[in-house]
């Protein structure tokens, strides 16, 4: 399991080699392994500077390092490791260090200590061949010593796994996931087929899989690569919201994504792969006219086609126009409610419709008419459901209507044990109506899963606003049904007087109509600080969080978001996200996990970027670090409704949420909306961009940036026309 240990500096021809204790790792880049670390190396009074392409070093390790050295001439003198491999810890401290650093799971500091201290340099030895005398330790009791023996097995089984991905340009945290997923077949699995660890292993994606296939002997231009290059380039277009893409498209994108251009009769052969894909059931091709083919992933078409086939078949309920007049004459009297004409008519609209539409942008009154809906519905003897795809919006839809909401999955009781919703057609929601509010978030997969789970006679509300950005999953499932006739809707565009008091909602409606909203720094709810450069801006969202909203009455921490247009730059999400965690979350006592260039604390605030039906978090949800057990290598965060335990390898699923994009804001609102505005951020200003941005601060919005930047925004009406067929389909049925 070690290598046997060097004690001192050797020459082998024109490479030396080192041996010593990693004390700290300075920096690690995860993408590529490149690491600078600070090694304790026998015979050098200082620690010595070692930089190198590492899988990942915990501090504690002792390692054997071959290289040379060079002369930094800002750094000094370094070692440039080309090659390594670990040594047994040749000291009591080296050995407290090596356990005590997180690489063991019941192990931390403390516990090192004892076991050391009680074991000696005979330690290692004794866990991996007496591992029950671990009883002996004090403080160490029977459920800590089997946590030990089990972690101390998987290390050995994982070590192999490690050998073979490092060569391979794998770091160790994805090298855990890959033996957590396949077990003692990792490398098998591997080896057989590299390209399914992008489909089998989130966080591995199509290029890591790549290079470890090519590394194996892999051809750039084989079958296989081929096959895989295609799947990729559609995966990636669900990640910008496509459904499906046209079959030259989809050929281009793998042109690009392999880099095989140059190959002689590429097209064709990619596809002939296509076409094997096809024949093997892994890409469904459908074809939309005589020389028009859509490639499609076979679960996203077949969701499509059975959501349209679920709405197509929506139709009218018999209901008395002047019974429903009459409710709704007392029930306007009695809570003294007074709708306009627009929203009367949505109300008459939801009593008689098995589907329907509501949608509107702040302040037009959605808020009143879905509670009028639902107190009619009740009124009418039907049993009603509320739901929102996220835990605040479900909140906030509850408030208004006084009736429990919940989040869509927990309505539809989703069930870890089977990856599956415990609700569908066959045993279907207990309703005779369902409300889904922000129905804007709804993508592809959730909208049918939805659907299903609702009884064929039942009525649907959709309230959203169709002028938001739409879901970050596959589809435009509101916009796809705004645009079908078919399906009855109501626009509110009426604004009240009492919200056109406020400059979010006059200017969120001026944006949409593609004015410049009016800009000023103070005596409003809007504000506007002007500020040229990315990084003057970075320093004026500091001085607002830490200085300007104290004076207003918010809490820095708890009631301001920034919400960036992108996550790269001086001015995205991810820089901001370094910065504001030293300004409102600093390193003081407080514990602290690393993961290559992220740091996580207590106390910060977080995001969850996937779906995790294991641990029923979901992407978006937001989140704060409770506690890190560097023991347990656990990392406790508290979400809206429960508290989640992350074990240390999935940590890739959390970011740091001081800053988030707007995408990712969606059907949340915060006391304090702060937006970054500028032309670094061209690729990605648009007016849907900036208006949802705008409309998710609910008491005061901060616009920070240039006036050019804004313009740029509203002028820009981008096309967010996405591949799907849904309308299509529906016009159809």
């Amino acid at each position: 399991m070690f290598a046997a240990v060097a004690e001192q500096k050797v020459e082998a021809g024109n490479t030396e080699a080192i041996t010593g204790t990693v004390e700290r790792v300075t920096y690690h880049n995860p993408q590529n392994g490149y690491t600078i670390a600070r090694v304790n190396v026998r015979g050098y009074e200082d620690l010595t500077t070692v930089v190198g392409s590492f899988a990942q070093l915990q501090p504690g390790q002792t390692m054997r390092f071959w290289g040379f050295w060079k002369e930094h001439p800002q750094y000094g003198s370094q070692f440039v490791a080309s090659g390594h491999e670990e040594t047994r810890p040749a000291t009591l401290n080296g050995l407290e260090k090596y356990l005590g650093s997180g690489l063991i799971k019941g192990v931390g500091p403390v516990t090192a200590k004892r076991i050391v201290a009680h074991f000696g340099l005979e330690t290692l030895e004794v866990i991996e061949t007496q591992g029950n005398r671990l009883r002996e330790v004090p403080g160490v009791g029977s459920y800590r010593v089997e946590l030990i023996i089990k972690a101390w097995d998987e290390q050995k089984a994982i070590k192999e796994v490690m050998l073979f991905l490092q060569s391979h340009q794998v770091n160790t945290t994805h090298a855990v996931k890959i033996f957590k997923t396949y077990g003692d077949e990792a490398i098998q699995k591997v080896q057989s087929n590299p390209y399914q660890l992008a489909q089998d292993i989130w966080g591995i994606g199509f290029r890591t899989a790549d290079q470890i296939a090519q590394n194996l002997g892999v051809a750039v231009d084989s079958e296989e690569r081929l096959q895989a290059g295609l799947i990729y380039a559609l995966q990636s277009a669900t990640e910008d919201g496509h459904c499906y893409l046209p079959l030259p498209e989809m050929i281009l994108q793998a042109t690009e994504l392999l880099q095989i251009g140059e190959f002689p009769d590429i097209h064709e052969r990619l596809k002939a792969a296509a076409r094997s894909l096809v024949r093997g059931e892994q890409i469904k091709a459908e074809r939309i006219t005589d020389t028009e083919v859509a490639c499609w992933s076979p679960s996203l078409w077949q969701c499509e086609v059975a959501l349209a086939r679920t709405l197509g078949a929506a139709g009218e309920f018999l209901v008395s126009t002047e019974r429903v007049e009459a409710w709704l004459g007392r029930y306007t009297t009695q809570t003294q409610i007074q709708l306009s004409a627009e929203q009367h008519q949505a109300v008459c609209m939801a009593a008689g419709q098995r589907v329907m539409i509501l949608t509107g942008g702040p302040g037009t009154g959605k808020t009143t008419v879905t509670r009028v809906i639902v107190a009619l519905w009740k009124a009418m003897g039907r049993t009603v459901l509320l739901a929102s795809p996220t835990g605040r919006a479900a909140q906030r839809l509850a408030e208004v209507t006084g009736q429990e909401a919940k989040t869509i999955h927990r309505l539809l009781e989703f069930d870890p044990r089977t990856m599956g919703f415990k609700r569908n057609a066959d045993n279907p929601l207990p309703c005779d109506a369902v409300v889904i509010d922000e129905s804007s978030m709804i993508d592809l997969v959730l909208g049918h899963n939805l659907m299903k789970a609702i009884p064929p006679t039942a009525q649907i509300l959709f309230v959203g606003d169709q002028d938001q950005l739409p879901s970050v999953g596959p589809g435009n499932v509101l916009g796809d049904l705004v645009r079908t006739p078919k399906i009855p809707k109501v626009r509110l565009q009426q604004v009240f007087r009492q919200a056109a008091q406020s400059r979010i909602v006059t200017n969120a409606h001026r944006i949409n109509r593609g004015e410049m909203p009016e800009l000023s720094a103070s005596g409003t709810d809007c504000l506007f600080l002007e500020a040229d450069e990315p990084t003057t801006i970075v320093a004026r969202i500091q001085e607002a969080i830490v200085t300007l909203l104290p004076s207003l009455g918010f809490t820095p921490h708890g009631d301001a978001q920034v919400l960036c247009p992108m996550n790269r730059g001086i001015v995205g999400a991810n820089h901001l996200n370094s910065v504001l965690q030293e300004t409102l979350n600093p390193q003081t006592n407080q514990k602290q996990v690393e993961r290559g260039k992220r740091h996580f604390r207590s106390g910060d605030r977080v995001i969850q970027l996937r779906n995790n039906y294991d641990l029923g978090v979901f992407n978006g949800d937001l989140g704060t670090i409770r506690d890190i057990d560097l023991e347990e290598q656990k990392l406790q965060v508290q979400f809206f409704e429960k508290t989640v335990d992350y074990d240390f390898a999935d940590l890739g699923e959390l970011s740091l949420a001081y800053a988030i994009s707007v995408h990712r804001s969606q059907g949340s609102e915060y006391p304090v909306g702060i937006i970054p505005m500028h032309t670094q951020h061209f690729p990605m200003l648009s007016r849907n961009l900036l208006y949802t941005g705008l409309t998710r601060a609910k008491k005061l919005a901060i616009l920070v940036g240039t006036r050019k930047a804004i313009r740029i925004a509203v002028q820009q009406v981008k096309d967010m026309q996405r591949y799907t067929r849904l309308s299509e389909r529906l016009l159809n049925q």
